[in-house]
C-alpha cells in the first residue's frame, strides 16, 4: 500500500500564468483549463471481430483562457493583433511577425506557461505549451440593462504542438 504525503488538494485559484507574446494578458487571467489529452485507437478487422490498438498519434485538446479586459483594451488588442497577422489579412502584417525569430517568443508562436502553485503558494508544476498560436477570440458584449457593472471578459483559444508537465525544484 502507497502512503499519501501530501494530502492537499489541488486548488482551482492557486495559479500563474505567463505568456509572452501577450504580456497584458498575464495579469488579467481569470480562467485557464489544462487541455485534455487523447490516443485514438486504431481497429484491425478479422472475419470474427475487430481488434482495437493503441493508436500512435496523440490528439490535445485546445487551450482556453479567460481574461478581464482592461478599458484600454491592451491586453485584447494583443491577441486579437497576433491573430488577424496569423489569418494573413494584411501580408504587411504577417510579414512583420514572421520576421521575428522564433526563439524570442515574439514571433507567429509563443510558448504559454501555466504554473500550478502548492496551498503555500510555492510553485509546484510547471505546464508548458509549445508553440503556440491563437485560433479566435470572444466578441465583447456591452450591456447597459445589467443592474451591476459585470466587468467585460474575453476568453482566447489556442492551439499548440504538444505541452508538458514539468515539476518545479524547490
Amino acid at each position: 500500500m502507497t502512503d499519501i504525503t501530501n494530502k492537499n488538494f489541488l486548488s482551482p485559484l492557486n495559479f500563474k500564468f505567463m505568456l509572452k507574446r501577450a504580456p497584458h494578458v498575464n495579469f488579467f487571467i481569470q480562467r485557464i483549463n489544462i487541455p485534455g489529452i487523447s490516443l485514438p485507437r486504431v481497429e484491425t478487422t478479422n472475419p470474427l471481430l475487430n481488434i482495437a490498438f493503441a493508436g500512435d498519434h496523440l490528439q490535445y485538446d485546445t487551450l482556453e483562457m479567460t481574461f478581464k479586459v482592461d478599458e484600454d483594451l491592451q491586453n485584447y488588442l494583443e491577441v486579437h493583433g497576433w491573430l488577424r497577422s496569423q489569418g494573413k489579412q494584411s501580408h504587411a502584417e504577417y510579414k512583420a511577425l514572421a520576421s521575428i525569430p522564433a526563439f524570442t517568443g515574439e514571433g507567429l508562436k509563443s510558448d504559454i506557461s501555466l504554473t500550478l502553485l502548492t496551498s503555500n503558494k510555492k510553485a509546484n508544476y510547471e505546464i508548458v505549451f509549445k508553440d503556440a498560436f491563437p485560433l479566435s477570440i470572444s466578441n465583447i458584449d456591452f450591456d447597459t440593462t445589467d443592474e451591476d457593472i459585470q466587468y467585460v471578459v474575453a476568453t482566447a483559444s489556442f492551439r499548440y504542438l504538444y505541452y508538458d508537465i514539468l515539476k518545479v525544484n524547490g
